[in-house]
């Protein structure tokens, strides 16, 4: 088998103590967070694990371990820190897993470039903290901050939640540096922009360790916030947050946060202040000292157009209440062990095209057999658009019934996003959750180009075979 013959090559040319064969860590490395697997676990049966997770502590050793799976054509499935919820780490018994959480230091802070390079396998709460000891942040929050890796956000082309004011991965990554099947190594140039052909960094952004292993990246930096204000406002409707919102952005004003809630998730995460079911949206700003002045103007101008559209103003305290609790979510486990089978869907469509993609969606998953509720809030906003982000609650207490309900609410709420003209994934990813409906939205000639490009950094296939493709 050609992972064992890897394995044992891999034992020779690698320091000993950097391959890892326990039945913990390898059930560990069987899957990502992807409720699909926690239903087969808690059902009582889980993936087949890797035969062994390999733990490279510097790029010449990652490349050491590509160039030995190729010879061998072992496939290799990368892992940063398992928080992916798409299926994109699913290695069976015959592949390598590459953890790479013993790559995971800041290597450089460049003050004046307001820059850093970072190892991949770096956490995403630690970089922030290390960062904000220097007086930055990197402005990337996503609710699995504490449990992500930084190379994680780059493979799967990751959101935070104040994307609005900081841009998303791809507006911070100023370059890569990537291992490509064979163990040669990618270094992209890290120039605020260049003209220089194609942007190789777009070929391995979103890539979801198809196409090799990010080892490094160097991102862009902000000045630490000083000052932060903000409120929530309860809204008549649900269009007219969404109207709010698109005004604000084309006006030019960018809060940090403009998340909107339709009235399900409201009463559910703010039954303090909403007896009944009402649309609910939260704005924040923040910034430097210096700033206060531009910032509480934006405040005021989010105000006013709420206002203007029959909102009343809540004050603080639920702002205060999600920054406190954005990030707290019961675990698949305790959810299917109460007969609960939950998920969040994102997908975004421009401004033209999300009037009914709200109501489309929540209503084409409530209709699935099993679903309680759907319902959906906005979270990362553009001047020509806005995401949603979907939840849905089923219940079920056997396996079979609830993979029924999973997949069904999926393949309705895929369904109903390409209806609807919106793009079936935001920021988590295809992995294999979506894997089957991505062909429908690129079309032939995009899949074909997306193949070409495969066959050409990866030519025997070894990279996390039946992911994205």
């Amino acid at each position: 088998m050609a992972v064992q013959i890897a394995l044992e090559e891999l034992e020779r040319a690698l320091p000993q103590g950097r391959i890892e064969r326990g039945e913990e860590i390898r059930r560990a490395h069987a899957h990502d967070y992807w409720a699909f697997e926690a239903i087969h676990d808690v059902g009582g049966n889980p993936t087949t694990p890797p035969p062994a997770v390999v733990f490279p502590e510097s790029t010449d050793e990652v490349a050491k371990i590509l160039t030995i799976a190729n010879e061998q054509r072992c496939p290799v499935v990368p892992f940063g820190l398992g928080s992916g919820v798409c299926g994109g780490v699913r290695p069976g018994g015959e592949a390598l897993v590459v953890d790479l959480s013993r790559m995971a230091r800041v290597l450089e802070v460049n003050d004046q470039a307001a820059t850093a390079r970072l190892q991949a396998g770096l956490n995403g709460a630690a970089c922030e903290r290390l960062l904000n000891e220097r007086g930055y942040t990197l402005g990337h929050f996503p609710q699995s901050i504490a449990v992500s890796s930084v190379g994680g956000w780059v493979a799967t082309r990751a959101s935070g939640q104040l994307s609005t004011r900081y841009g998303n991965i791809e507006d911070l990554l100023l370059a890569l540096e990537v291992v490509l099947p064979g163990g040669r190594v990618l270094r992209t140039f890290p120039a605020p922009r260049a003209a220089t052909g194609p942007d190789l960094r777009q070929i391995f952004l979103g890539s979801e360790g198809t196409l090799g292993i990010v080892t490094e990246i160097t991102v862009k930096l902000s000045p630490k916030p000083e000052h932060q204000d903000g409120f929530a406002v309860r809204l008549p409707t649900w269009e007219d947050g969404i109207e709010v919102t698109r005004e604000l952005l084309r006006a030019g004003w960018r809060p940090a946060i403009l998340r909107l809630y339709d009235g399900v998730e409201a009463q559910r995460n703010f039954s303090a202040w909403f007896p009944d079911q009402a649309p609910l949206l939260l704005v924040m700003s923040e910034g430097t000292n210096e700033m206060q002045g531009a910032l509480e103007l934006e405040i005021a101008a989010a105000r006013a157009a709420c206002l203007r559209r029959g909102g009343t103003d809540l004050g603080r305290e639920p702002l205060d209440k999600w920054l406190g609790h954005r990030n707290h979510v019961p675990s698949w486990a305790d959810l299917l062990g109460n007969g609960l089978v939950v998920d969040t869907i994102e997908v975004a469509a421009t401004w033209d095209r999300v009037g009914p993609l709200h109501a489309r969606v929540t209503e084409a998953i409530g209709a699935v057999p099993g679903v309680l509720v759907a319902s959906g809030h906005t979270s990362h906003a553009y001047t020509t658009g806005v995401n949603i982000y979907f939840t849905f609650v089923g219940q079920a207490t056997e396996e079979a019934e609830q993979e029924r309900i999973y997949t069904g609410a999926w393949a309705a709420a895929m369904e109903a996003t390409m209806a609807c003209g919106a793009t079936i994934a935001h920021h988590h990813g295809i992995g294999r959750v979506r894997r089957d409906y991505l062909p429908r939205e690129l079309g032939e000639v995009g899949i074909d180009v997306l193949r070409a490009v495969k066959r050409a950094v990866d030519p025997n296939g070894i990279m996390n075979p039946g992911v994205l493709l």
